[in-house]
């Protein structure tokens, strides 16, 4: 019973340490995104983000995070696992990788990781997935598709 007590405290302890507050200072850890006007996938955008990215948490609602960027008056809502209390690369860094690199490295997927990961599995072939991510739809496109297919609302 004790064990159990213990790891129960330990848990949430360790879970206060990452919940974000407000005041605190974040970095964007997807390749970018957009600020909304409220929270819901749908809201209208205010301004956009991007990998590392600096904004302060102005409210929290849920899963969403209101936040203003460390430059420009911009603020917005944003999904907050899109979000890292981890600094995430240093403002005019002489690094040659490309964000979309430098994102996939920040959640431990990088292509040496990729090769690594093709020796142990195999001569697998990733051109579908890289055509599919080359896909881009509109939010307006989305927003008719999950109309026409009555799926919930983004939210």
């Amino acid at each position: 019973m004790r064990k159990i007590l213990f790891v129960s405290l330990f848990c949430l302890s360790v879970a206060g340490l990452f919940a974000q507050r407000v005041g605190d200072t974040l970095y964007v850890n997807v390749n970018s995104a957009n600020l909304k006007s409220f929270t819901g996938f749908f809201a209208s955008t205010t301004g956009a983000v991007g990998y590392g990215d600096e904004v302060r948490v102005l409210a929290i609602n849920g899963r969403w995070a209101q936040v203003q960027r460390a430059y420009g008056n911009v603020s917005g809502w944003i999904v907050s696992s899109s979000l890292t209390t981890k600094r995430i690369a240093a403002q005019g860094s002489t690094a040659s990788a490309s964000a979309r690199e430098i994102a996939l490295a920040g959640k431990g997927f990088s292509p040496e990781v990729e090769s690594e990961y093709k020796k142990n599995t195999g001569n697998l072939n990733y051109t579908a997935v890289d055509e599919m991510e080359k896909i881009t739809i509109s939010e307006r496109e989305l927003f008719a598709f999950m109309e026409e297919g009555r799926l919930n609302k983004g939210e």
